[in-house]
């Protein structure tokens, strides 16, 4: 579940790319937040972990580091941190996960383990464009969510 490859600017991006952990305690005192041991912990682990995670995963990962985290402490950083732009938040099916980028970026689900990759994705201008004349509307920001299956495992489906 972990990203290939570190992230880069996004296209349109008006969100700074946060590029380390200190850059991200660094927009937390800019915000205002005030950065206790469990917020601490929780931005660490996402920054260590680079991959998208659920609350109870965050929650049993910190656990079995001997941190000494509760449910609600972990379940309030995640949304606090959320709702002040600092990590993401993905809605799925079978619940909330969490990542430890904020700027814009896609993602690619594979179909077959529901491993999450981060992606930048730069569309051609021509394409923006055609779209912008479509809808009417003028693009600021764009992310892409983009499903499908490595080709190795889809070759061994279809061997059995």
């Amino acid at each position: 579940m972990k990203a290939d490859a570190l992230p880069s600017p996004s296209p349109f991006s008006g969100t700074r790319l946060l590029s380390s952990v200190e850059d991200v305690y660094r927009r937390c005192r800019e915000l205002g937040m005030r950065l206790s041991r469990q917020r601490r912990m929780v931005l660490d682990l996402l920054w260590a972990e680079r991959s998208h995670l659920s609350a109870r995963d965050i929650f049993e990962k910190l656990n079995n580091l001997g941190r000494n985290i509760g449910h609600t402490s972990v379940y309030q950083n995640l949304e606090a941190l959320q709702s002040a732009g600092v990590i993401e938040c993905l809605d799925r099916a079978n619940g909330r996960l969490y990542g430890y980028r904020s700027d814009p970026h896609s993602h690619l689900t594979c179909s077959a383990t529901g491993a999450i990759q981060d992606l930048d994705v730069i569309l051609p201008q021509e394409l923006l464009d055609q779209i912008e004349r479509h809808t009417g509307f003028t693009i600021e920001t764009y992310t892409l969510q983009l499903t499908g299956c490595r080709r190795a495992l889809e070759k061994a489906d279809q061997v059995r």
